[in-house]
């Protein structure tokens, strides 16, 4: 069956912070010059979540108030999707492991085999849901995207061997935080970053989080677990 371009897809991305209480530095990578959604942009490494990522096993589950949050504003509950697509994503495009040593209690789907060979098996306790937002209409692709923080003191492998990364992200790097914006950066990303730089040095959940809600009717700038709608604006 042909996939609806125009549908609102699920997606987690990944917000990598290095040294964050230091020198904080964060993961971005560039997309490619042909790819139909965000072009030549840098990015944070994420994508749409997978059918099957609701059936892999978790070492660790989301911490209470990321699950609470994600949980608003939905129709079925994604929360162990999310994460999954999130550490998947994670290793997809940048090589990066978040998980714990252990065995798989299934035999992984051909998506996951690279990484249930590095003896890992994927951990969502170290993701700090910190953002929400809905593409607007009228774009070539629309993602419902739940961003996630994590400290790169997480990660299980080497955080400057990006050798198992596919070729989706170019130039990956380290990118010092105040200088993330003199890369070519879409909206969001900006906006994503200014929130994660208010919070580099917080180690903890946010108590709300922000939510662009984008539709057909109207754009609203919400709070997950705050005081409702701020402001509404269009992108």
């Amino acid at each position: 069956m042909t996939q609806d371009k125009t549908a609102i897809r699920n997606a987690a991305t990944v917000i990598v912070l290095r040294d964050r209480l230091n020198d904080p530095h964060v993961l971005m990578g560039q997309r490619g010059a042909t790819a139909a959604f965000m072009p030549n942009k840098f990015v944070f490494p994420g994508g749409a979540v997978d059918k099957e990522d609701a059936a892999i096993p978790l070492a660790t589950q989301l911490q209470p108030i990321c699950r609470d949050r994600l949980l608003e504003d939905v129709e079925q509950d994604l929360t162990h999707a999310l994460s999954v697509a999130a550490i998947r994503e994670l290793w997809e495009e940048t090589g990066l492991i978040l998980g714990q040593k252990g065995e798989w209690d299934m035999t992984p789907p051909a998506d996951w085999e690279s990484f249930a060979a590095t003896g890992h098996v994927p951990a969502a306790h170290p993701l700090q849901f910190v953002f929400r937002a809905i593409t607007p209409p009228g774009r070539p692709r629309r993602f419902d995207a739940r961003f996630f923080m994590i400290d790169a003191d997480e990660i299980a492998s080497d955080l400057d061997d990006f050798d198992a990364a596919c070729d989706e992200l170019s130039h990956l790097q380290w990118i010092p935080l105040p200088k993330v914006r003199e890369f070519d950066l879409p909206f969001i990303t900006e906006v994503v970053l200014a929130e994660i730089a208010k919070r580099a040095h917080d180690l903890t959940p946010p108590d709300s989080v922000p939510f662009f809600k984008n539709n057909e009717e109207q754009n609203l700038f919400l709070r997950l677990k705050g005081v409702g709608p701020m402001t509404g604006r269009s992108h």
